[in-house]
């Protein structure tokens, strides 16, 4: 079919697994975006410590203004130091665009068995204070301090999107998660916040649960819940405990949602270990494409992609060695390229 419409996607492969998976990614994008008349135009450009090398910078001032000029941006995992470097790439993207809502659905994929069948669960966490506003200074030697950021703004403008998400998408039940008992004026503005805006939406039942124990009530009984709502660190954390239920970080697609710009990245992070040996899942970031695609207004296009997946894992076949397979990331990638081909996906 000949080419309709072209879209300008900027796409930051990343590092360790990154080029494998997202290569996988824009490969099936691209085949399926053919088959209804769409095309793509990726704007590559790397990030962290490889774009430093090419350019002294972590983040060049060319990926900043291709994000800005495309709105939209497909990320790979970029390995972040751990107690030094340079800076979270997620965070600071984040917040330069003011991507304020982190979107994690977490869904069972049909054919992948797991101790909890038929999960569907969303989390929507506030994506740029709390502690993750990263200010910290060492007071004396010894003693340093963390600064939990929590504002009117954030918390409503967050609780508004779960709300209108709910309404939208015909969700019927929003938990506030908190720890309000300890941290009473900044957990509790986010739930005088989030109590605020639930009275606009009668429709959805609201609940309020303190984060520890709703990580307890998860392990016993996740389908109690719908939508989860939450501050940076908590959604984080419960984030990738729900990813779990479903087989692990590997699967689960998130979304940075702000009023200008948003881009999409996998859950995981960068797996060095396994970089270069055609053993990673491209499924959570492929998912995640599929998120963009949603965005885009390709819903037909996103539907086909994720359609293929889904006949991918029920026949089990093909699958990566993270969810009980023997295939590798090009192995699993044709599979759904031929999955999206078959009269089922289409």
């Amino acid at each position: 079919m000949a080419i309709e419409r072209t879209h300008k996607i900027t796409l930051i492969p990343g590092d360790g697994i990154g080029p494998e998976v997202s290569g996988a990614v824009v490969k099936i994008v691209e085949a399926a975006g053919a088959a209804a008349g769409v095309g793509f135009e990726w704007h590559r450009f790397a990030a962290g410590a490889d774009a430093f090398e090419q350019t002294r910078e972590y983040i060049p001032k060319a990926l900043y203004e291709s994000i800005e000029q495309n709105k939209v941006a497909l990320k790979g995992p970029v390995t972040t130091p751990v107690g030094g470097g340079f800076a979270s790439i997620n965070v600071t993207l984040r917040k330069k665009f003011d991507l304020f809502a982190n979107f994690r659905p977490v869904k069972s994929l049909p054919g992948l068995k797991t101790k909890y069948p038929d999960i569907d669960l969303i989390i929507v966490r506030e994506n740029t204070e709390d502690l993750y506003a990263g200010l910290e200074h060492e007071i004396v030697p010894g003693v340093v301090q963390s600064l939990k950021i929590i504002t009117e703004k954030g918390s409503s403008r967050i609780a508004q999107f779960a709300f209108d998400y709910a309404r939208k998408h015909g969700r019927k039940k929003i938990h506030a998660i908190h720890k309000a008992n300890i941290m009473k004026l900044s957990d509790g503005l986010f739930l005088r916040c989030c109590r605020k805006v639930s009275e606009g939406f009668p429709e959805v039942e609201y609940k309020e649960h303190i984060v520890d124990n709703t990580c307890m009530q998860l392990v016993l009984n996740p389908y109690q819940y719908d939508i989860l709502l939450t501050e940076n660190l908590y959604g984080d954390i419960l984030s990738d405990l729900c990813s779990a239920f479903v087989g692990g970080l590997g699967l689960v697609p998130g979304a940075n949602l702000g009023h200008g710009c948003a881009i999409f990245e996998a859950v995981h992070g960068s797996a060095p270990d396994i970089a270069g040996k055609d053993m990673a899942n491209p499924t959570a970031l492929l998912q995640s494409a599929v998120l963009m695609l949603h965005h885009i207004n390709e819903g037909a296009t996103a539907e086909r992609v994720q359609n293929a997946i889904e006949q991918v894992y029920r026949e089990g076949k093909t699958l990566t060695r993270d969810v009980g397979g023997q295939s590798g990331t090009r192995a699993f990638a044709d599979a759904v390229l031929e999955a999206m081909s078959s009269p089922a996906t289409i």
